[in-house]
């Protein structure tokens, strides 16, 4: 095992990411609404990271999610993230392959969404970094979110108070 395939933690040990990462959000909103903030341009930019996102949503569709002017002032490319749609059941479940422009390793990413009485929707993140070192740890959102360490956290944190409250989340979205 190389160096760049171990975490180090702050008190000096050293320790891999885990390669399966399972990640869940409640949000009062509706399953329709929470899948259109994941799978639309018009909502991308108001969470996370910022990046308008493309989806052809059929098996075998393509993804992609585009970088923001501040990712390209930081030396990015106009692509953040590519991947294939491999499952699509709206509203319910998406799953895609997720590539990393910065790392080229190929995941797998899970959307499950569902709706319960009065519009609360339990969505569920499953990320699949197996064999994927250098995604799982920038996933797990264990760095620092004010440098684009947040991962997945952080992003979801961002998806849910927009949704529910119709703000960005501090220095989320674009």
């Amino acid at each position: 095992m190389s160096t760049t395939d171990i975490l180090t933690m702050t008190d000096g040990s050293e320790r891999n990411a885990p390669e399966l990462q399972v990640f869940r959000v409640y949000i009062e909103a509706p399953a329709q609404k929470v899948w259109d903030a994941i799978t639309s341009k018009e909502f991308s930019t108001k969470y996370g990271y910022g990046g308008d996102v493309f989806y052809d949503l059929v098996a075998g569709g393509d993804y992609r999610s585009d970088t923001t002017a501040e990712m390209k002032e930081m030396g990015m490319g106009d692509v953040a993230v590519t991947g294939k749609v491999i499952e699509a059941d709206p509203p319910h479940r998406l799953v895609q392959t997720w590539i990393a422009a910065w790392h080229q390793e190929e995941t797998t990413l899970t959307w499950d969404l569902v709706e319960y009485e009065g519009g609360l929707t339990g969505l569920t993140l499953t990320h699949d970094c197996t064999g994927a070192q250098n995604t799982a740890r920038d996933i797990e959102g264990t760095g620092d979110a004010a440098q684009g360490g947040g991962g997945w956290p952080w992003v979801l944190a961002g998806l849910k108070t927009y949704l529910e409250t119709g703000r960005q989340m501090v220095g989320s979205g674009a």
